[in-house]
């Protein structure tokens, strides 16, 4: 570990764990009686987490907005695995009361009372390309768009995301997220996964409200992960290629005819990666379709066609591998600009921006 924080700082600052495995192969075992809660659970990457983790023998909790498919999953899924303690829960994602009741049912279903891993799932995708092309804005009382999307896919995540951050850190029994860690050693979890799309990393043409939502979904990562270790927990990111499932338009599928699709199972082994392993901590992954291919002796990776002894088969990729390294150079200069400037104006500079402070709030009461 200290060769690590030799070479990545930052990333040692926020207790950031080692760039990601790829040929890691998980431990499923370690999910048996962790407490999961999946919003959007019902049907697509959230279902199919659900089915693996349920086979684990976790307790899981699926919420979805179907409430005839989730209860209908749900009592399939524990004759398929011999697993009680699988739960179903109705949660509209946009309604704060409905995620606040979700997150209390889960805890009380608890066998110990706590949460070890919260997936912020639920998701939707336009239909029709609604925002880029406006229409009746002519009309006396023009309507709004539609933001149905950013409801969902980035409200609704806050609203996830900020209920995990009070109830994770709660987890009786649980330990600060630590990258050094021995996963046979740690009993519970604080984990948060967030759900992002290659929406997050590129734009799509078309699905300009979609992108925005996953966008910021992957600025919410970005930012958790620097701050989320003083709460010892750990987020991670997935952003998944375009994959067969109800998110995947007619028009969308139309366009990538001919060409390959991600699969959903590659999208829950990753899920899988980051839950059953406590010790990857801040990390992102892409997934894409599952390609032949081979790495070259300057570390880049080439598509290989027939047969060839060197070559593997991978679907998982790791992104903002070492933005902490590039992106945060410029703030860190600015930061040290600023601590100069603040050296130099000493005891005295600090005197005079309290009294300016204090006036201030005195000032404020009397408004």
């Amino acid at each position: 570990m200290g060769q690590e924080a030799a070479k990545h700082p930052q990333g040692h600052l926020i207790r950031q764990s080692p760039p990601f495995d790829a040929d890691h192969i998980p431990d499923d075992a370690w999910m048996k009686d962790k407490v999961v809660i999946i919003t959007g659970g019902a049907s697509g990457f959230g279902l199919g987490m659900f089915r693996r983790w349920a086979a684990a023998q976790a307790v899981v909790v699926m919420a979805d907005i179907n409430v005839a498919q989730g209860d209908r999953l749900v009592r399939d899924v524990k004759k398929d695995t011999a697993n009680p303690n699988l739960h179903f829960i109705h949660c509209d994602v946009t309604e704060w009361k409905s995620q606040v009741s979700l997150f209390r049912e889960a805890a009380k279903l608890s066998p110990h009372g706590g949460i070890d891993t919260v997936v912020a799932n639920a998701g939707i995708a336009a239909a029709k390309r609604t925002f880029e092309e406006p229409n009746d804005i002519d009309l006396a009382d023009p309507p709004p768009p539609d933001l149905s999307i950013l409801d969902v896919n980035l409200k609704g995540v806050v609203y996830t995301s900020y209920l995990a951050l009070w109830y994770l850190p709660r987890n009786p029994g649980s330990s600060p997220a630590d990258p050094s860690c021995v996963p046979a050693q740690v009993t519970r979890d604080r984990h948060l996964i967030l759900m992002g799309s290659l929406a997050s990393l590129l734009p799509i043409p078309g699905s300009a409200l979609y992108g925005t939502s996953k966008h910021a979904v992957a600025g919410l990562y970005r930012n958790l992960r620097a701050s989320s270790f003083m709460q010892g927990i750990r987020v991670n990111l997935i952003c998944p290629y375009f994959v067969e499932t109800p998110l995947l338009t007619a028009p969308a599928r139309a366009l990538l005819a001919g060409g390959v699709l991600c699969k959903e199972e590659d999208v829950v082994e990753a899920a899988t990666r980051f839950a059953a392993n406590p010790g990857i901590v801040g990390r992102a992954v892409s997934v894409g379709p599952k390609l032949k291919v081979k790495q070259d002796v300057k570390g880049e990776w080439h598509l290989v066609e027939g047969e060839d002894p060197g070559a593997e088969q991978r679907a998982i990729w790791e992104i903002y591998l070492h933005d902490l390294e590039d992106a945060d150079v410029f703030q860190r200069r600015c930061l040290a600009i600023i601590n100069r400037v603040t050296e130099l104006r000493g005891w005295a500079g600090w005197a005079q921006d309290m009294v300016t402070a204090l006036v201030y709030g005195f000032r404020s009461l009397w408004r």
